[in-house]
């Protein structure tokens, strides 16, 4: 009955105000970044074991090739032929990667499907791996973002006189300039 009042006949209920102190907003505020930075750096390991699997063979261009042949006389090279020195199929000289030699053709067929839908329903599962890919990395720059914007927030608690430089946007956080003072 401590926190009820009658007042005209009417009992009233005062609030219970939470205290928050501005050091715990601080642990509150550290808590969120250690969360979001933890999230952001299971985030970079991920992308980098998808990195890793997918070797990026095929994004955004063609790769350079980089397998040499040495020769000692001209004469070699103009007869040199890239398909039967790596013992391949010449159709598939030009890939960079999974490139099988003609007896592995020979030898072994696509179980359950033609060699063309084969090939088409590998290239659908590259393509989704490289969207969850980029989807992964978009997320690892917002959660970035995100980290940076409470770091910002946490520090203008700190300090007492400030000037706003740059405002706050989706991809960046607010800019400030603090008066520095010199302490005593």
């Amino acid at each position: 009955m401590t926190r009820a009042k009658l007042q005209d006949g009417v009992h009233i209920f005062k609030e219970n105000k939470e205290e928050v102190t501005a050091e715990q907003l601080k642990l509150m505020g550290t808590q969120d970044i250690k969360y979001i930075e933890m999230k952001r750096v299971a985030e970079a390991k991920k992308i980098e074991r998808l990195k890793s699997e997918l070797h990026l063979l095929d994004f955004q261009g063609k790769q350079q090739k980089k397998h040499v042949f040495f020769f000692d006389t001209k004469k070699e090279v103009e007869r040199f032929d890239v398909a039967t020195h790596l013992q391949t199929a010449p159709e598939l000289v030009d890939r960079v990667y999974n490139r099988p030699r003609i007896e592995t053709l020979q030898k072994e067929r696509v179980k359950g499907a033609t060699p063309q839908t084969g090939l088409k329903r590998i290239a659908k599962e590259r393509q989704k791996q490289y969207d969850c890919l980029t989807q992964r990395i978009e997320r690892e720059k917002q959660l970035f973002v995100v980290a940076q914007k409470i770091q910002t927030r946490k520090d203008l608690m700190d300090k007492t006189q400030k000037v706003k430089v740059k405002k706050e946007t989706v991809n960046s956080p607010a800019i400030y300039r603090f008066q520095t003072r010199r302490k005593r």
